[in-house]
């Protein structure tokens, strides 16, 4: 039986979707109604993976209901959306047992399916008093906030079963890349859905809690949409030869570096960068490609570097090389780390709080090469650890046959 089936696996894996209690409280402020949940719904069990609970319901994460006495129980067969602001008006649930049971005057539940069609469980609301809310556009948020918790399941899911495949052979390596490839491909169109949904929330919010919600709820899907750019641009890599670069020249590289800062020390405003770019007019790289390299860096940087010390950003042209450094203050890199760095799925430090797949420094490095460049590293106490990137600035001379 695989561990995804494992019920108190599935409320540990809930509990590790930073955005759940900011939804829970955004289901109830949506709906009126005082108690907010998300549940397990199994042919045998019904569980509570989370709660948000003010009517002292009785419910925390973990606890069960009868099966037989929930509506989730008919809803994992239909599949379909259930609500009610009253139901002494719905001519379906009035007479039913379990709004009797349970003393329930409002209830919303909202099926939760996983990318493969693997039905979860459900979004739910109850009250013991009637609710008012516009139920068409409550049940398309709640399918908005259903659909998130489903993505985010898969990408647990994927990260789990990407690490057992490496630890347990290497042999298997092309189809482990060929399948987190398609993953990747598959998983772009429903976050981008979230990610567009999140944004058109943000502009029509205007309660601070309604917003932080959808700011999460973008942030989450920015991060999750890292990640599976990070997992093409691998399987990439390694099954098409290379990372593929459009070198040409152009006057953007320094705005795609400075862009890039600006975005990383926004989002981690802890961290100090200070930052001396000086680069010619025209550089002949991918500046896409390049801003993504030094992102890298600077992410490995804020996750690595001494809480509180500035983080150094140089770029400048020696010898017509185009010169990028990051470098940060903080714990040096053992010796024997030093030739894994630039592995992919692994960290640049033992014990390290790394984030993410482990991809970051490999992709850079194969950037990098994709620019006929290098990527080294180098840590001292005295001197801090620094990423040094180095690329050609010309077109390779054509020699005539």
């Amino acid at each position: 039986m695989s561990d995804y089936s494992n019920l108190d696996g599935d409320v540990q894996r809930i509990s590790r979707i930073d955005a759940v209690p900011l939804i829970l409280s955004m289901v109830k402020q949506s709906t009126g109604m005082r108690f907010a949940a998300i549940a397990r719904v199994t042919t045998e069990k019904w569980v509570a993976c989370a709660v948000d609970d003010s009517i002292d319901f009785g419910l925390q994460p973990g606890g069960e209901l009868v099966l037989d006495t929930t509506i989730c129980n008919e809803i994992r067969d239909h599949r379909q959306p259930v609500i009610f602001r009253n139901v002494k008006d719905d001519p379906v649930y009035s007479t039913h047992h379990t709004p009797r049971m349970y003393q329930l005057e409002s209830y919303v539940s909202i099926p939760i399916v996983r990318a493969n069609g693997e039905f979860f469980g459900t979004l739910c609301a109850i009250d013991s008093q009637p609710a008012e809310f516009d139920e068409n556009a409550t049940r398309k948020t709640l399918e908005l906030f259903a659909q998130l918790i489903a993505v985010q399941l898969d990408m647990q899911e994927a990260q789990a079963q990407i690490e057992a495949a490496l630890a347990r052979e290497t042999e298997t390596g092309r189809l482990r890349e060929q399948f987190i490839a398609v993953l990747g491909h598959d998983l772009r169109s429903p976050l981008t859905a979230i990610s567009m949904s999140a944004e058109l929330l943000q502009t029509k919010l205007t309660v601070g809690r309604d917003r932080e919600l959808a700011t999460s709820i973008k942030q989450s899907s920015g991060r999750m949409s890292s990640l599976i750019e990070d997992v093409l641009d691998f399987s990439r890599g390694r099954l098409g030869g290379g990372i593929p670069v459009r070198r040409v020249m152009t006057d953007q590289l320094a705005y795609a570096l400075n862009a890039v800062i600006d975005e990383v020390a926004s989002t981690h405003q802890a961290s100090t960068m200070h930052r001396e770019l000086v680069l010619p007019e025209q550089s002949f790289c991918d500046a896409g490609r390049m801003g993504q390299l030094l992102s890298n860096l600077l992410v490995n940087a804020v996750s690595h570097g001494e809480p509180g010390s500035p983080i150094k950003i140089a770029a400048t042209v020696e010898d017509n090389h185009v010169i990028l450094s990051v470098t940060n203050q903080g714990n040096t890199i053992a010796q024997e780390l030093m030739p894994l760095l630039f592995h992919p799925f692994t960290r640049s430090e033992a014990g390290g709080r790394g984030e993410g797949l482990g991809l970051g420094l490999y992709i850079a490095s194969q950037i990098a090469k994709s620019h006929d460049g290098t990527l080294s590293v180098s840590s001292t106490e005295e001197s801090g650890t620094s990423f040094v990137a180095r690329f050609p600035n010309q077109m390779e001379k054509i020699v005539a046959p």
